[in-house]
Protein backbone atom coordinates (compact mmCIF):
# COMPACT_ATOMS: atom_id res chain seq x y z
CA UNK A 1 0.00 0.00 0.00
CA UNK A 2 1.45 3.45 -0.87
CA UNK A 3 -0.16 6.26 1.36
CA UNK A 4 0.24 10.76 2.12
CA UNK A 5 0.27 12.71 5.06
CA UNK A 6 -1.56 15.58 5.44
CA UNK A 7 -0.85 17.13 8.61
CA UNK A 8 0.25 20.79 9.86
CA UNK A 9 1.96 19.85 12.81
CA UNK A 10 5.86 18.73 12.27
CA UNK A 11 5.68 16.82 15.37
CA UNK A 12 2.72 14.56 14.53
CA UNK A 13 3.87 14.61 10.96
CA UNK A 14 7.15 12.60 12.35
CA UNK A 15 5.54 10.21 14.25
CA UNK A 16 3.18 8.97 11.83
CA UNK A 17 6.70 8.65 9.32
CA UNK A 18 7.94 6.86 11.88
CA UNK A 19 5.05 4.07 12.44
CA UNK A 20 4.90 4.36 8.64
CA UNK A 21 8.38 3.48 8.39
CA UNK A 22 7.91 0.52 10.95
CA UNK A 23 5.74 -1.54 7.99
CA UNK A 24 7.62 -2.59 5.56
CA UNK A 25 4.00 -3.07 3.62
CA UNK A 26 3.04 0.65 3.55
CA UNK A 27 4.87 2.95 1.34
CA UNK A 28 5.15 6.92 2.02
CA UNK A 29 5.07 8.54 -0.79
CA UNK A 30 4.81 12.19 0.18
CA UNK A 31 3.71 14.77 3.09
CA UNK A 32 1.54 18.02 2.85
CA UNK A 33 0.75 20.58 5.17
CA UNK A 34 -1.93 22.27 3.72
CA UNK A 35 -5.08 20.54 1.95
CA UNK A 36 -4.84 22.70 -1.81
CA UNK A 37 -1.21 21.68 -1.79
CA UNK A 38 -2.57 17.74 -1.75
CA UNK A 39 -5.61 18.22 -3.57
CA UNK A 40 -3.13 18.88 -6.13
CA UNK A 41 -1.40 16.02 -5.84
CA UNK A 42 -4.72 14.10 -5.40
CA UNK A 43 -5.97 15.16 -9.18
CA UNK A 44 -2.81 13.37 -10.84
CA UNK A 45 -1.80 10.86 -8.55
CA UNK A 46 -3.41 7.71 -6.97
CA UNK A 47 -2.90 6.56 -3.07
CA UNK A 48 -3.93 3.60 -1.09
CA UNK A 49 -4.06 5.28 2.25
CA UNK A 50 -4.62 8.90 3.29
CA UNK A 51 -3.44 10.03 7.23
CA UNK A 52 -5.31 13.08 7.21
CA UNK A 53 -5.57 16.12 9.94
CA UNK A 54 -9.25 17.11 10.94
CA UNK A 55 -7.75 20.71 11.70
CA UNK A 56 -5.66 22.19 8.70
CA UNK A 57 -4.85 25.47 8.08
CA UNK A 58 -6.67 26.11 4.24
CA UNK A 59 -9.99 23.84 4.90
CA UNK A 60 -10.99 21.07 7.79
CA UNK A 61 -10.02 17.86 6.90
CA UNK A 62 -13.64 16.34 6.59
CA UNK A 63 -14.34 19.24 3.51
CA UNK A 64 -11.39 18.35 2.21
CA UNK A 65 -12.99 15.10 1.82
CA UNK A 66 -15.69 15.78 -0.64
CA UNK A 67 -13.07 17.19 -2.89
CA UNK A 68 -11.42 14.75 -3.70
CA UNK A 69 -12.51 12.21 -6.77
CA UNK A 70 -12.74 8.59 -5.87
CA UNK A 71 -11.16 9.05 -2.89
CA UNK A 72 -8.93 6.53 -1.52
CA UNK A 73 -9.09 4.84 2.75
CA UNK A 74 -8.84 7.65 4.73
CA UNK A 75 -7.72 7.48 8.55
CA UNK A 76 -8.78 10.33 10.85
CA UNK A 77 -6.13 12.35 12.80
CA UNK A 78 -7.03 14.85 15.55
CA UNK A 79 -6.24 15.59 19.17
CA UNK A 80 -10.01 16.25 19.49
CA UNK A 81 -12.48 13.18 20.14
CA UNK A 82 -15.35 14.75 19.54
CA UNK A 83 -15.43 14.68 16.08
CA UNK A 84 -15.45 10.63 15.63
CA UNK A 85 -18.82 10.42 15.62
CA UNK A 86 -19.49 13.05 12.34
CA UNK A 87 -16.13 11.23 10.97
CA UNK A 88 -17.63 8.07 11.27
CA UNK A 89 -20.54 8.40 9.23
CA UNK A 90 -18.49 9.25 6.28
CA UNK A 91 -17.73 5.86 4.08
CA UNK A 92 -15.13 6.25 2.74
CA UNK A 93 -13.13 7.00 6.67
CA UNK A 94 -12.39 3.72 8.03
CA UNK A 95 -10.61 4.96 11.37
CA UNK A 96 -10.13 7.99 13.94
CA UNK A 97 -6.86 7.94 15.40
CA UNK A 98 -7.15 10.45 18.33
CA UNK A 99 -3.62 12.21 19.31
CA UNK A 100 -1.54 10.58 20.56
CA UNK A 101 -1.77 7.43 19.62
CA UNK A 102 0.29 4.29 20.08
CA UNK A 103 1.48 2.57 17.52
CA UNK A 104 -0.60 -0.87 18.78
CA UNK A 105 -3.74 1.75 17.04
CA UNK A 106 -1.55 2.97 14.47
CA UNK A 107 -1.30 -0.87 13.42
CA UNK A 108 -5.34 -1.14 13.98
CA UNK A 109 -6.32 1.69 11.67
CA UNK A 110 -3.82 0.27 9.19
CA UNK A 111 -5.20 -3.36 9.21
CA UNK A 112 -8.68 -1.66 8.39
CA UNK A 113 -7.77 0.26 5.30
CA UNK A 114 -5.87 -2.80 4.05
CA UNK A 115 -9.21 -4.74 4.90
CA UNK A 116 -11.23 -1.80 2.69
CA UNK A 117 -8.84 -1.85 0.28
CA UNK A 118 -8.84 -6.13 -0.30
CA UNK A 119 -12.76 -5.83 -0.51
CA UNK A 120 -12.82 -2.95 -3.62
CA UNK A 121 -10.22 -4.65 -5.53
CA UNK A 122 -12.65 -7.98 -5.17
CA UNK A 123 -15.35 -6.31 -6.68
CA UNK A 124 -16.83 -8.25 -9.62
CA UNK A 125 -16.00 -6.76 -12.94
CA UNK A 126 -18.77 -5.85 -15.12
CA UNK A 127 -19.42 -5.67 -18.47
CA UNK A 128 -22.88 -3.63 -17.82
CA UNK A 129 -21.62 0.39 -17.52
CA UNK A 130 -25.20 0.60 -16.45
CA UNK A 131 -24.74 -1.16 -13.40
CA UNK A 132 -22.07 -0.44 -10.51
CA UNK A 133 -21.24 -1.24 -6.82
CA UNK A 134 -21.86 1.47 -4.26
CA UNK A 135 -19.45 0.55 -0.61
CA UNK A 136 -21.95 2.09 2.18
CA UNK A 137 -21.90 1.21 5.20
CA UNK A 138 -18.94 -1.50 4.82
CA UNK A 139 -21.28 -3.42 2.48
CA UNK A 140 -21.19 -3.76 -1.11
CA UNK A 141 -24.53 -2.59 -3.07
CA UNK A 142 -24.88 -3.51 -6.60
CA UNK A 143 -26.90 -1.16 -8.36
CA UNK A 144 -28.64 -0.68 -12.11
CA UNK A 145 -28.64 2.58 -13.18
CA UNK A 146 -31.60 1.98 -15.25
CA UNK A 147 -33.30 1.49 -11.51
CA UNK A 148 -32.54 5.07 -10.06
CA UNK A 149 -35.80 6.69 -9.30
CA UNK A 150 -33.80 9.88 -7.91
CA UNK A 151 -30.60 11.14 -6.41
CA UNK A 152 -30.85 13.85 -3.49
CA UNK A 153 -28.22 16.01 -2.03
CA UNK A 154 -27.93 17.31 1.26
CA UNK A 155 -24.68 18.90 2.22
CA UNK A 156 -22.06 16.53 2.12
CA UNK A 157 -24.22 13.30 1.31
CA UNK A 158 -26.26 12.42 -1.35
CA UNK A 159 -29.23 9.42 -1.36
CA UNK A 160 -29.77 7.06 -4.21
CA UNK A 161 -33.49 6.50 -4.55
CA UNK A 162 -34.64 3.04 -5.96
CA UNK A 163 -37.72 1.14 -5.59
CA UNK A 164 -36.67 -1.26 -3.23
CA UNK A 165 -33.92 1.22 -1.34
CA UNK A 166 -32.13 4.29 -0.21
CA UNK A 167 -28.71 4.62 -0.16
CA UNK A 168 -26.74 7.20 1.50
CA UNK A 169 -23.02 8.45 1.96
CA UNK A 170 -20.50 10.71 1.00
CA UNK A 171 -20.40 12.37 -2.37
CA UNK A 172 -21.19 15.36 -4.66
CA UNK A 173 -24.61 15.42 -6.75
CA UNK A 174 -21.81 16.96 -9.94
CA UNK A 175 -20.01 13.51 -9.46
CA UNK A 176 -23.33 11.94 -10.62
CA UNK A 177 -23.89 14.10 -13.38
CA UNK A 178 -20.83 12.43 -15.16
CA UNK A 179 -21.97 8.98 -14.50
CA UNK A 180 -25.38 9.02 -15.42
CA UNK A 181 -26.73 8.48 -19.27
CA UNK A 182 -28.01 11.85 -20.30
CA UNK A 183 -30.82 10.72 -22.32
CA UNK A 184 -32.29 9.10 -19.17
CA UNK A 185 -31.61 11.43 -16.42
CA UNK A 186 -31.89 15.25 -15.44
CA UNK A 187 -31.77 17.60 -12.89
CA UNK A 188 -34.22 19.31 -11.99
CA UNK A 189 -33.07 21.39 -8.46
CA UNK A 190 -29.61 22.35 -7.32
CA UNK A 191 -30.62 19.07 -4.78
CA UNK A 192 -32.15 16.61 -7.14
CA UNK A 193 -31.42 14.67 -9.85
CA UNK A 194 -34.43 12.34 -11.31
CA UNK A 195 -35.48 9.36 -13.90
CA UNK A 196 -37.28 10.41 -17.09
CA UNK A 197 -38.50 7.21 -17.37
CA UNK A 198 -39.94 7.20 -13.55
CA UNK A 199 -41.92 10.94 -14.01
CA UNK A 200 -45.83 10.24 -12.89
CA UNK A 201 -47.03 14.01 -13.22
CA UNK A 202 -46.01 18.02 -12.75
CA UNK A 203 -47.86 20.39 -10.95
CA UNK A 204 -46.43 23.66 -10.52
CA UNK A 205 -43.27 23.58 -8.63
CA UNK A 206 -43.38 20.07 -8.41
CA UNK A 207 -42.56 16.77 -10.28
CA UNK A 208 -43.79 13.62 -9.28
CA UNK A 209 -41.58 10.21 -9.58
CA UNK A 210 -43.07 7.34 -8.66
CA UNK A 211 -45.24 9.43 -5.91
CA UNK A 212 -42.53 11.07 -5.06
CA UNK A 213 -42.40 14.99 -4.92
CA UNK A 214 -39.80 16.22 -6.26
CA UNK A 215 -39.18 20.05 -6.59
CA UNK A 216 -38.42 21.57 -9.62
CA UNK A 217 -35.65 24.24 -9.20
CA UNK A 218 -36.70 27.72 -11.28
CA UNK A 219 -32.92 27.78 -13.52
CA UNK A 220 -34.31 24.05 -14.12
CA UNK A 221 -37.20 24.14 -15.13
CA UNK A 222 -37.22 25.74 -19.03
CA UNK A 223 -35.08 22.64 -19.53
CA UNK A 224 -36.72 20.10 -17.47
CA UNK A 225 -40.22 21.04 -20.05
CA UNK A 226 -38.16 21.13 -22.87
CA UNK A 227 -36.46 17.45 -22.30
CA UNK A 228 -39.88 16.04 -21.30
CA UNK A 229 -41.70 17.69 -24.76
CA UNK A 230 -43.94 20.01 -22.85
Amino acid sequence: MNCIIIEDEIPAQKILKSFIGKMPSIILVDTFKAAIEANTFLNNNTVDVVFLDINLPDMSGLDFIKTIKNPPAIIMTTAYPEYAVNSFELDTIVDYLVKPFSFDRFLKAVNKAKDRIEISENIPEENNDDTIFLNVDKTLHKIDLSTILYIESDRNYITIVTETQKLSYIDSLKNWTEKLPENQFIQVHKSYIINRKFVDKLSGNTIFVKANKIPIGRTYKQTLLKVLGI
